[in-house]
């Protein structure tokens, strides 16, 4: 870390302050050789948590270069392996909960960059997400978060979130975030919440129904082999295709890429069967709405969109 990027951040723990132009200057110096380093990001944090107000410039900055951080810098890139991400999880958890709004879009961005992240991250982030939906209050980047109902920010946040591609489903909602969408729900059911929440409520559960994931990423291990590989001495085209021949071509893709061959993913066939509800699907469905004593607004609007989806017409239990 530079002396003059320590002196800065330092000044604004001590201050409690930071000006734009010190901002500009932290950014210049940060990717100065290309690349923040550990001592960088931890002066960050320290900043962040010292700051009175948190600017939107000063936001912006920390949510862009820690989230590269996190995300770019163990190789492969784009994939958070778990010792970083238990790194970002204490860091950010000192107290139990996220302490400010910045520390809350990094976690989102994080999952919105990267390739793939541990369960123990998206779990993380789930919760605190959750806690600050229903508790939380101030400005985000894109809005300010109130305790009272779910405006239109807040479904923004969690619609980032649970659609990320670093997310458990990566771009389809999992049935941890279903739960999640349906817990926020109950407890914001009376309040005055933005038209926004009641489509994310109904796409999101909707989607963890009747969607479809596709093949799963490669994890961190499978990446970083494929990209040794692919980097190796002689495994350009001409080093690929000899071990081809050399070896069943079924079994070069399988113990490349640990799954079938690429081309061999049915996608119109997952679409279609995962457009119809299982009977497993059913029962969930079935167990969430029996919660209640009678169904809301909310659940007759997720109704009627299964059912427009499907064709059919999906009976609650008496």
């Amino acid at each position: 870390m530079t002396m003059q990027f320590s002196d800065i951040a330092a000044k604004a723990a001590a201050d409690g302050t930071i000006a734009a132009e010190e901002i500009q200057l932290l950014r210049q110096l940060g990717w100065a050789d290309g690349k923040m380093d550990p001592d960088e990001a931890e002066a960050l944090f320290v900043a962040n948590d010292a700051l009175v107000e948190l600017s939107r410039d000063w936001c912006d900055f920390f949510v862009e270069a820690l989230s590269n951080f996190i995300v770019h810098t163990v190789e492969p890139h784009g994939y958070v392996d778990q010792e970083m991400a238990d790194e970002l999880t204490f860091r950010i958890d000192r107290d139990g909960r996220v302490e400010s709004l910045a520390e809350l879009e990094l976690l989102v961005r994080v999952l919105e960059i990267s390739t793939s992240v541990p369960v123990t991250l998206r779990s993380y982030a789930l919760q605190q997400i959750e806690a600050a939906i229903e508790h939380g209050e101030g400005p985000t980047r894109q809005g300010e978060l109130s305790g009272a109902g779910i405006n239109a920010a807040e479904a923004t946040l969690l619609r980032r979130m649970i659609f990320a591609p670093g997310s458990e489903g990566a771009a389809t909602v999992c049935q941890a975030e279903a739960e999640l969408l349906f817990r926020l729900k109950d407890a914001a059911l009376y309040e005055p919440n933005a038209p926004e929440w009641q489509e994310l409520f109904v796409q999101g559960v909707a989607n963890y129904l009747l969607g479809f994931a596709g093949p799963e990423p490669l994890n961190s291990e499978r990446a970083a082999e494929l990209e040794a590989f692919m980097n190796a001495e002689g495994a350009g085209i001409g080093g690929f295709l000899s071990r081809m021949v050399t070896s069943d071509v079924e079994d070069a893709f399988g113990s490349l890429l640990g799954g079938a061959e690429p081309d061999s993913f049915d996608w119109e066939a997952e679409a279609e069967a995962g457009a119809e509800l299982t009977p497993a699907e059913t029962d969930w469905l079935r167990d969430r709405l029996d919660a209640d004593e009678e169904l809301d607004d909310y659940e007759k609007a997720l109704i009627a969109f299964i059912d427009a989806e499907t064709g059919e017409s999906f009976v609650p239990r008496p």
